[in-house]
């Protein structure tokens, strides 16, 4: 059973990510003292009292504004309450009760859900008179905290797992795999996610890097639980004017790092990018399955050999990872997202994919009698034994009498070998090599 869903709501600005990031234990949502900064809902999984949660950051409701992002935060923020079991509704002590926060009052009550009205930026012990101007919300007795300070958050959890649905399973589940949606702004990694859960979750715009948080949506497909890491698309360094965009590349990077698997996205129409060998590699160096997907493949001009052309540019600009699949894929049309999941699923068994010592070793062994190590002034490579120790990704120790005659190119053709026999399609694999005598 899903875990319970606490969604943090309110206008913009009176410190909802904040509190996400206290109450989460980690920087999450980018925090910024400009209005509209989370755009998107963000979600992480939280814990208090040994009863674990899914906590989800909305970007402010400005129920009046219509500009074409607010319009959609306030989207976001209506599928956030559809979802939550509880809501946290978010005032500003500080700046008093607004008409906004009247109208966002207005959209809580008609949800029916379980609201909490907390208000944030209250600093002293002692409660300010214009707390009780918030009564007349209709929402109860306000919750008094500085998230800021960490000022009355653990009151404010004692309340919130009050109304947790006893029919939820409250226990964190590990059993997923976790998928990255990499590459530049705009090469549609948002569009992606929403056709294979089939709705908007992440704001999609022609505006190039609306996507700046990291966003995780949960998502079942059979038996397989998965949760999509939507990044925020990397721009090159000197493209990143804002404090917001370095925090999005920060947190991009960290969402590779956290991932099982990365799809790269690229850009059909625009090509392979140097910019695009740079996440690729980063995903690489850090173990990661991947897998290429050519989108926009819909509108790419092509022929019988196009196909070809693009895999033939995938494996000369990302020589690193010629183990990755490439499929072409339509983010819009949904053309070919079933292979991608096949994909997917695939390279997270390759991943934790386990060989036997016995088989390493005749594989090695045969290796060498197909190809005799490298020397260096009359002293020979001798490999003992090889033994696989680690899985995501897999990792392979193999001893030997000289590590510094193991050339990069005999390395190279060992994983060769082991590819040829097991595959491992999609993850890279990683070798140790050590030294003793014999």
């Amino acid at each position: 059973m899903a875990r319970p869903v606490v969604a943090i709501v309110g206008r913009p600005n009176v410190g909802k990510s904040t509190l996400f990031n206290k109450l989460s234990g980690k920087r999450i949502s980018i925090v910024e003292d400009k209005p509209g900064v989370t755009r998107d809902r963000i979600y992480t999984e939280a814990e208090w009292l040994n009863k674990y949660f899914t906590l989800i950051d909305t970007g402010g409701i400005e129920p009046e504004n219509k500009d074409i992002i607010f319009s959609q935060m306030r989207r976001q923020a209506d599928i956030a309450i559809e979802t939550a079991d509880v809501i946290l509704f978010m005032v500003d002590g500080r700046e008093g009760l607004t008409s906004a926060d009247r109208d966002v009052a207005n959209i809580l009550r008609k949800s029916r859900k379980n609201v909490l009205l907390v208000c944030n930026k209250i600093d002293t012990p002692k409660t300010p008179d214009d707390i009780y101007e918030f009564y007349e919300l209709g929402l109860g007795d306000p919750i008094i905290i500085s998230a800021g300070q960490m000022l009355g958050l653990g009151d404010l959890l004692d309340e919130v797992v009050k109304y947790f649905p006893e029919d939820k399973d409250t226990e964190y589940d590990e059993d997923v795999i976790k998928v990255a949606v990499i590459g530049k702004p705009n090469a549609g990694k948002s569009s992606l996610i929403n056709k294979i859960i089939g709705e908007d979750r992440v704001i999609v715009s022609d505006i190039p890097g609306t996507t700046r948080d990291a966003i995780d949506t949960p998502f079942t497909r059979g038996e397989d639980k998965y949760v999509f890491i939507d990044t925020a698309g990397i721009r090159r360094k000197k493209n990143i004017d804002e404090n917001i965009e370095r925090y999005s590349v920060i947190r991009s990077f960290t969402a590779i790092e956290r991932a099982d698997i990365c799809v790269m996205m690229i850009d059909g129409v625009e090509g392979i990018t140097e910019q695009d060998k740079k996440i690729l590699g980063f995903a690489h160096e850090n173990g990661k399955g991947i897998l290429v997907a050519i989108n926009k493949w819909d509108i790419v001009e092509k022929d019988s050999k196009t196909y070809l052309k693009f895999e033939k540019e995938v494996r000369e600009k990302f020589p690193f990872a010629s183990y990755a699949p490439v499929v072409l894929i339509s983010a819009k049309t949904g053309l070919r997202i079933n292979i991608l999941f096949d994909w997917i699923k695939s390279i997270s068994n390759n991943q934790s994919m386990r060989v036997t010592t016995g088989v390493v070793n005749d594989i090695i062994g045969e290796a060498v009698l197909m190809n005799q190590p490298p020397s260096d002034k009359g002293r020979r490579l001798k490999i003992f034994y090889g033994t696989q120790v680690g899985i995501k990704p897999p990792k392979f120790v193999i001893f030997v009498n000289d590590k510094e005659l193991m050339h990069f190119s005999y390395q190279r053709y060992l994983e060769n070998q082991i590819r040829q026999s097991f595959g491992f399609e999609g993850t890279p694999i990683q070798f140790e090599f050590r030294e003793r005598e014999g």
